[in-house]
């Protein structure tokens, strides 16, 4: 019965974040919603944050995938997994989601997208499932099989349509902020301390068109902000990007690398014909969203220890409105043409 239940929430995972933004568009206690205009409504982060019970109204709707006690949800954007006491996180309201849809409380987050980031949240409630899910993780990173695949919208478009980032990244207190930086050449004493850590990402541009593209990106190692740093070493910040986005310069409209020890985060500067195509002002974009999803997630094919089949969490309103707006399309929308 209670599968039966979460069969039926599936369908509703088109409309869940169009609810979203429904419900942040209107004041609590009111039916009437906040004037703001269409392009915000898509892409900028809404006025105000939802609360305890509409984020687990929210996530009810966002199921993509239930299976017994394994279920996964695509998350918004700004939305972190875990945080400080009193912070509206995911950790924080499991026990009410969990109740909602009829699973264990006892349940653990195996995957899950980045604060910032939208997309994917793998969640198991039976002990032997998460074992076999993490012992498939494992092997994958052993048979650098990527398990997981974003989708990022960039400021420019990578001079190579496919490739590999390989760096070494480690974490660093910059005045007030924590920042992820490269190291060029580390010593072997900061890797073998795990001071440093060898990271790689595999990338792929889906599409293109006007100084703007559409990539995929396939991380084989697991670091904060890996991805986002990776494509500032692209020269193809990601759009949204208002921490790393600022370590790429131009000079006549060329683009080339600041020094990232020395570069502190900003509010990412749009060109104006990039604002034009997105209908917003410069002012509006520290409102900006990340356009960054985790769109697939690999899972072990049940009763076999090599196969694996595919999760997928189509990508959220304001990203396929973007999508539009600069011209670019997901290659099964272009099969669809």
């Amino acid at each position: 019965m209670e599968e039966q239940v979460l069969g039926r929430k599936l369908g509703c995972h088109f409309l869940s974040l169009s609810f979203w933004y429904q419900m942040l568009l209107k004041p609590r206690g009111s039916g009437k919603p906040i004037a703001d205009s269409s392009s915000e409504l898509s892409l900028l982060r809404p006025k105000r944050s939802l609360g305890h019970e509409e984020m687990v109204r929210l996530l009810e709707a966002s199921v993509v995938h239930a299976d017994g006690a394994l279920v996964a949800i695509s998350k918004p954007p700004g939305f972190p997994v875990a945080g400080k006491p009193g912070e509206l996180t995911l950790q924080s309201v499991l026990p009410d989601l969990t109740q909602k849809l009829g699973l264990p409380q006892d349940i653990q987050v195996i995957k899950a997208s980045g604060k910032e980031s939208s997309g994917l949240v793998l969640l198991s409630g039976c002990p032997s499932t998460t074992q076999r899910l993490q012992d498939f993780y494992a092997r994958c990173r052993r048979t650098k099989c990527p398990p997981a695949t974003y989708c990022a919208i960039t400021t420019r478009i990578p001079v190579a349509s496919e490739g590999e980032i390989r760096t070494c990244l480690k974490e660093i207190r910059v005045e007030d902020f924590d920042l992820v930086m490269p190291v060029a050449s580390p010593s072997r004493g900061s890797l073998q301390r795990k001071e440093v850590k060898k990271t790689l990402t595999r990338y792929k541009v889906l599409d293109s068109h006007e100084g703007c593209a559409l990539l995929q990106l396939q991380p084989l190692t697991v670091f904060r902000n890996q991805l986002l740093v990776h494509l500032t070493l692209l020269l193809s910040p990601a759009l949204g990007d208002h921490v790393y986005s600022s370590r790429v310069g131009t000079v006549l409209g060329e683009p080339f690398l600041l020094p990232a020890e020395t570069t502190l985060p900003r509010i990412q500067v749009l060109e104006d014909s990039l604002l034009k195509k997105l209908h917003l002002q410069q002012q509006q974009v520290h409102r900006l969203l990340l356009h960054l999803h985790l769109h697939q997630l690999l899972l072990p094919a049940a009763g076999s220890s090599s196969s694996s089949t595919v999760l997928t969490a189509p990508p959220p309103p304001f990203f396929l409105q973007t999508l539009s707006l600069l011209g670019l399309v997901l290659p099964q929308d272009k099969n669809k043409q």
